[in-house]
């Protein structure tokens, strides 16, 4: 047991397995059982533990918005929190358009991801794959302190004529797809992707927030363009006047099969911020460097910078980036900069273990986030224990969904 699920970390994000097993080794002493891989479809449903120790949600001011859909959804969140990162896949079943590269979809990752997600690849051919959207809405409505998740499309690489290059796309969602089937479920808002070397960039920009967009996410490294680039200057201006934030990966991706890792480094963010663009910088830079400066010290420098510049605490708790939580949230610049999101499915995955923070929370409160059966349950538990505080967990919702 200790040896394969080393083995699978150093698989997911290149952790030497040593180091991997050592942590393993940890856990088994510690608490008496490894961390495990929550399954979704099935333990959502599971043990209900006591709240003791964790800090409740509170029901948030109400405010005006222009889409109903984006009000009904609001009520669904019934006083909980709003998390801003979900990610979902598909693999075109059921008429979604959505895709994956042949080389994703032969990797040893599709098949973690797929569990994650609480799916089996023949369950998508057979129901098709709004099946996954189905799989999160159940785990939200399950969820003690999570109500909403902000489950986002991704557009892929876009060729010099302006339209989609397949060839070169590692994932896709369409916008289409996830604005029609978020709109079905309880508790799911709709987030956008649209690459801004498209042709239409800026009608596509003006139907997704027709459609009810609470935001567009970017991982420019996968995507292949520089968010720094003069000729997306339109593309921000017209952002701006709609008031739909950006929410773009920052630092190393180790997700996918490939990225160019420089297109994500924070301070290519500056030109939206520059002009007035709402900008989430997702991870806080976390991992990796630029310019020889690590990635989250660059994303900190903005959050002091801009008033506009935000940051959300998704995926700081895996294995691969230990200590980095504690170290955003003890930064004076982040003060009131951070909102939460889980990066689900990763949190549903042998990447995040309460138990890997042996040295960095009370083990009593790592004990009650490992009991919880449900994903998002966990993610606060955990987080909390590591400090993140109320305000973070509330400041997603009033960020994204306050009135336009």
């Amino acid at each position: 047991m200790i040896e394969s699920r080393s083995r699978l970390i150093e698989k997911i994000h290149g952790l030497p397995a040593e180091i991997g097993k050592l942590f393993v080794i940890l856990i088994t002493i510690l608490s008496g059982f490894p961390p495990h891989c929550h399954g979704i479809e099935s333990p959502l449903q599971g043990k209900d533990s006591s709240a003791k120790g964790l800090q409740s949600p509170s029901r948030y001011p109400q405010s005006s918005q222009s889409s109903q859909r984006v009000d009904w959804n609001r009520d669904s969140l019934r006083g909980k929190y709003l998390d801003c990162h979900v990610h979902t896949a598909g693999i075109g079943a059921g008429g979604s358009g959505c895709f994956l590269s042949s080389t994703l979809r032969r990797s040893y990752k599709f098949k973690i991801y797929l569990r994650a997600f609480g799916v089996t690849e023949q369950e998508l051919k057979d129901s098709g794959d709004a099946l996954v959207l189905d799989r999160i809405s159940a785990g939200i409505s399950a969820s003690k302190f999570v109500g909403g998740a902000v489950v986002l499309a991704m557009d892929g690489v876009i060729d010099a004529t302006g339209a989609l290059d397949t060839n070169r796309t590692q994932v896709y969602i369409p916008n289409e797809f996830l604005a029609k089937e978020t709109r079905k479920r309880p508790g799911l808002f709709f987030g956008a992707s649209v690459n801004p070397r498209r042709a239409d960039a800026l009608r596509v920009l003006d139907s997704v927030a027709a459609q009810g967009a609470v935001l567009v996410k970017w991982i420019p490294s996968i995507m292949r363009f520089d968010p720094a680039d003069s000729a997306n200057i339109p593309f921000y201006l017209e952002m701006k006047r709609l008031g739909l934030p950006l929410l773009s990966h920052t630092g190393k991706e180790s997700s996918f099969i490939d990225a160019e890792d420089s297109l994500c480094d924070p301070a290519r963010l500056e030109l939206p911020l520059r002009l007035g663009v709402t900008v989430i910088m997702a991870h806080c830079g976390v991992p990796g460097k630029n310019h020889g400066e690590p990635n989250v010290d660059r994303a900190i420098r903005l959050l002091g910078r801009y008033p506009n510049a935000y940051a959300d605490i998704s995926s700081l708790t895996q294995i691969n980036k230990l200590g980095f939580l504690g170290r955003v949230l003890s930064r004076p610049e982040a003060r009131g900069k951070l909102i939460y999101g889980s990066d689900f499915p990763l949190v549903n995955t042998p990447l995040v273990s309460p138990y890997y923070h042996v040295f960095r929370a009370h083990l009593t409160e790592l004990r009650q986030a490992a009991r919880e059966s449900n994903p998002w349950d966990q993610d606060v538990r955990l987080k909390q224990a590591l400090g993140a505080s109320r305000d973070i967990f509330e400041a997603t919702e009033k960020l994204l969904l306050k009135s336009k």
